[in-house]
């Protein structure tokens, strides 16, 4: 008789297995598309239906890294990690969501044992000096500069190195430690560090002109333009500034302090009309920015109670996160799905329909028969 109940086990865990790939390749380009909300929503429903897919379980994390959901990146994870041991770029990823998420002593912990384990890895030398970078700088520089003897072309090893001293107030070293990066590597997020460094120290003109390499790089790099901006107005020089903060608005115009900075540069060039403008449009975006934000945690506060069985509770968090923006279109999916699990499909249907319309890549896919 457990014959006749394996067959039914094992093709519904098929089914579930196929729409969790299925799911998780459609979360992979829309993520790769710019539309990182409704990759993150697809990212949880794969991360549930296939709670043992280490791929999906690391992906997940990752996103949720990127909006700051630090507590559930560690949770993914840890998830991949369980399902896949040697998943080396999930410990990696576990050690780093674990410092950023203040818990360093476990993040450090790890990172020495991998260090241990091999320790002529330059990677895994460097990944401790990251551990180590918000609790102990010391051994941050320490960690980096025993990776750059095994590699010393190690790039990133070499620029978070400049990091770590610009932060212990050594900026002649760090300076001359990025200097050596962009001797191997002359990538624009150099420039735009040394940029960075200068400014910090004062020194406003190697400031711009390490920013101006920045964009001569890279004239898509809005964070440079925003930077450069900035520094052109210490100097004085308000039409350079406006042309480069106009520039980092037209790559990135969700900026609110870009929209700021050009109010001030405007302002100071005697044109206040336009100057107001901007910093109208810099407070709305911060509210917008601020509702977004709230309703970016209680979608992921709701996944998380939908994930312990607490529908109703979840349910509700759903609502209060639609409640504070209603064009949040993850959480009228979440809703959906939640909806579904309690058996009121009419709501649910209602609920995909008013995500899809809000954002047609949250089309809900129908399960197979």
């Amino acid at each position: 008789m457990l014959s006749l109940s394996i067959a039914p086990l094992a093709a519904t865990a098929a089914r579930q297995d196929s729409r969790a790939t299925s799911i998780y390749r459609h979360a992979l380009d829309l993520q790769e598309g710019g539309d990182a909300a409704a990759a993150l929503s697809l990212l949880w429903e794969a991360a549930t239906l296939a709670p043992r897919d280490a791929d999906i379980q690391n992906a997940l994390g990752e996103a949720l890294d990127r909006i700051g959901a630090l507590d559930g990146a560690v949770s993914a994870y840890r998830a991949a990690i369980a399902a896949r041991p040697d998943f080396q770029k999930a410990a990696n990823n576990l050690i780093l969501a674990l410092a950023k998420s203040g818990h360093g002593a476990e993040a450090v912990t790890r990172a020495e044992a991998r260090v241990k384990d091999r320790p002529e890895d330059a990677d895994r030398l460097f990944t401790l000096g990251l551990a180590q970078s918000e609790q102990d700088v010391s051994g941050a520089i320490e960690s980096y500069r025993r990776a750059l003897a095994l590699a010393p072309r190690h790039v990133l090893a070499r620029y978070n190195l400049a990091l770590a001293l610009s932060r212990v107030d050594r900026a002649a070293e760090a300076i001359d430690e990025l200097r050596r990066a962009i001797q191997i590597e002359p990538r624009p997020e150099l420039q735009y560090a040394l940029g960075v460094i200068y400014w910090h120290a004062g020194d406003l003109d190697r400031a711009a002109s390490s920013l101006r390499d920045a964009v001569a790089a890279d004239d898509q790099y809005a964070d440079a333009y925003y930077t450069l901006g900035a520094v052109l107005k210490g100097m004085g020089d308000w039409k350079g500034a406006t042309a480069a903060l106009e520039r980092a608005i037209a790559l990135r115009p969700d900026r609110p302090e870009a929209h700021s900075t050009l109010a001030q540069t405007l302002e100071a060039s005697g044109k206040g009309a336009a100057a107001h403008a901007e910093r109208d449009r810099a407070e709305r975006l911060r509210q917008e920015q601020a509702r977004e934000q709230e309703a970016s945690a209680l979608t992921a506060a709701g996944v998380e109670q939908a994930g312990r069985g607490a529908l109703a509770n979840a349910l509700a968090t759903f609502q209060k996160a639609t409640a504070v923006l209603n064009s949040y279109a993850p959480a009228f999916y979440q809703m959906g799905r939640t909806l579904e699990a309690l058996g009121r499909g009419p709501e649910a249907r209602a609920a995909f329909a008013r995500a899809e319309a809000l954002n047609p890549s949250l089309r809900r896919q129908q399960n197979s028969p």
